[in-house]
């Protein structure tokens, strides 16, 4: 039996990269590493109710073994019944857990992307073939960093991977214009133990400038809502080609190596060229709404 892994509460709140996961770890206790017990009951604190696209509401339940029918697989049983299949006492699904509490919508959205492609064909044999919809899907919903932008230059060299000249010569206007909010629970399982080579797969999405201004929760929301517009869109996320590389300890703040211009010299992580892999879209004129 693997031992119960270690619960440091306060370690999570001090990293960076855990922001967006912090308002929901906060709500967790001290004691003994969260529970399927505890994610239900975080669950049930939540207002409003978190729902798949299909109408249920979520709950996280004991993961199943062995081979099993359609409908008891993960993304139709989520999608059919909301039923989140979760193993106890593992990091990869708590942190999945946590996801749902923080950007319920996009979750959601993610489930129906992958159930919709699961199902399309008319054919749900074919459940265990994977196509490039559910393969941009699973690695957003893997290692998916959503990058917040008010400034299209600072997306531009984001997406030329031009890492010196945004995060160290623009380092000003990243700080004010430019938000990092990992998504990705695999990521996030990463995170706990960061190191070099260590990349997130961006997806860039338009904000007002005052979004930078708003309180923490209002900006979660936000985030919410519009990733989950952009995923319940069929035109959107149907190619790996659509997220560009993130060097997360570039971002500034997240590695205490990286106030100095000589960290971004390491070519072998701060890598440049291929310009081409991030699909060539300008970045959308953000909505004029605030969100609430």
């Amino acid at each position: 039996m693997k031992p119960t892994p270690e619960w440091n509460k306060e370690a999570l709140l001090k990293l960076p990269a855990f922001a967006p996961l912090h308002p929901v770890i906060s709500r967790i206790g001290d004691e003994g590493f969260p529970t399927l017990r505890d994610c239900n009951s975080l669950l049930a604190e939540q207002r409003p109710t978190i729902v798949v696209l299909g109408g249920h509401p979520v709950r996280f339940v004991p993961q199943e073994y062995g081979k099993l029918p359609f409908e008891a697989q993960y993304e139709p049983r989520c999608y059919l019944k909301g039923e989140v299949p979760t193993r106890e006492d593992n990091w990869h699904d708590l942190l999945n857990a946590l996801v749902w509490l923080t950007f319920p919508q996009a979750k959601a959205a993610i489930n129906a992307r992958h159930y919709r492609a699961l199902t399309e064909e008319g054919d749900s044999a074919l459940h265990s073939q994977r196509g490039a919809v559910r393969d941009t899907n699973t690695l957003l919903d893997e290692s998916g960093v959503v990058v917040a932008c008010a400034d299209a230059e600072l997306a531009e060299l984001l997406r030329n991977f031009q890492w010196k000249e945004l995060f160290w010569q623009r380092r000003a206007q990243v700080m004010s214009g430019m938000g990092f909010y990992l998504f990705g629970h695999g990521l996030y399982e990463k995170t706990l133990r960061p190191y070099i080579g260590m990349t997130g797969q961006g997806l860039l999405l338009p904000v007002e400038p005052a979004f930078f201004t708003w309180p923490q929760s209002q900006q979660l929301a936000h985030m919410d809502r519009l990733l989950a517009d952009y995923l319940n869109a069929d035109a959107h996320c149907r190619s790996p080609r659509e997220l560009t590389p993130v060097p997360l300890l570039g971002v500034p703040g997240w590695a205490a190596e990286n106030n100095c211009e000589a960290y971004y010299e390491n070519t072998d992580y701060f890598r440049p060229g291929r310009h081409m892999r991030a699909q060539r879209t300008p970045l959308m004129t953000a909505p004029s709404s605030v969100a609430g």
